[in-house]
């Protein structure tokens, strides 16, 4: 062989050498990829089920209220209820941990769990129907009465809510009695909401834009109220957000939502027909 045929097999030599070494390091990287890939996947899945079996132990043991020992408990207490889930806001972190607010009833009554705490996963299976355990404490925010620092347990069960017609009680000292419950007004008429004559606001006082809460305002014999679009529950692609957008002075509506309370009744809208 002369020097020439050597010097091209030892540069192929090489060549197949340093190419198996970057392939079998390649391999290595892709595998131990896939193996963090895993245990990240794995370990979310754990504490998920870790924080459901802390909630359950939490939960174990608590005597479950009826809606009367729950209305009748006073501000601050503990409380133990189970309900079914009917809406939800958005959910969101802060400080790194998972919550919501949820819009939950029974065949007896209503409540409104505020900034519920729940993973993402948790969140997803919280479908409108479903039936949870919780324990919190009652607390009271400007009239409305909402279950905070809530733990909470998915049990069997499922309950749909129908909306209560309330047009005849809104001027009523009896509404109060139907707070947080999925509830309908008919025959309403839409009025201006500020002086210039706006049908509706983004904002409470005009001051945002879309995207924001809407506020607007509708009469019934001879009273006016103020009804309210949650952005977080029924943001700016939803149909009912776009209806009340569309709306016109003088307008005759109907519509659903629930009855949430914010220095008297704000009830947040999540249909409305126009007649």
């Amino acid at each position: 062989m002369n020097k020439t045929a050597k010097i091209i097999m030892s540069t192929t030599l090489m060549a197949s050498m340093a190419f198996s070494a970057f392939g079998c390091s390649t391999a290595e990287t892709t595998a131990t990829e896939t193996t963090a890939d895993v245990a990240e996947t794995t370990e979310a899945a754990a504490e998920t089920t870790e924080a459901s079996e802390t909630a359950a132990d939490l939960l174990e043991g608590k005597t479950v209220m009826t809606y009367a020992e729950y209305a009748a408990a006073p501000v601050d207490s503990e409380v133990t209820v189970e309900t079914y889930i009917q809406a939800k806001q958005g959910w969101w972190e802060n400080e790194g941990v998972g919550n919501a607010s949820f819009y939950t009833q029974d065949e007896n009554g209503a409540y409104f769990l505020y900034n519920m705490p729940c993973t993402e996963d948790e969140y997803a299976k919280l479908t409108v129907g479903t039936k949870i355990k919780v324990n919190g404490f009652k607390s009271e925010w400007s009239g409305e009465v909402e279950i905070t620092d809530a733990k909470f347990v998915i049990e069997e069960g499922n309950y749909v809510a129908t909306a209560t017609d309330v047009t005849d009680k809104l001027a009523s000292d009896e509404l109060i009695s139907y707070q947080n419950l999925f509830v309908s007004f008919t025959d309403m008429t839409v009025e201006a909401s500020n002086d210039a004559g706006a049908a509706f606001l983004y904002s409470y006082d005009g001051s945002g834009s879309q995207g924001d809460d809407l506020y607007f305002k509708v009469s019934v014999n001879g009273q006016t109220y103020t009804f309210t679009v949650e952005s977080y529950l029924t943001g700016a692609d939803t149909e009912v957000y776009k209806a009340v957008e569309g709306l016109k002075v003088g307008d005759k509506v109907d519509m659903e939502g629930f009855l949430y309370w914010y220095e008297g009744v704000n009830p947040h809208i999540t249909k409305v027909t126009v007649k």
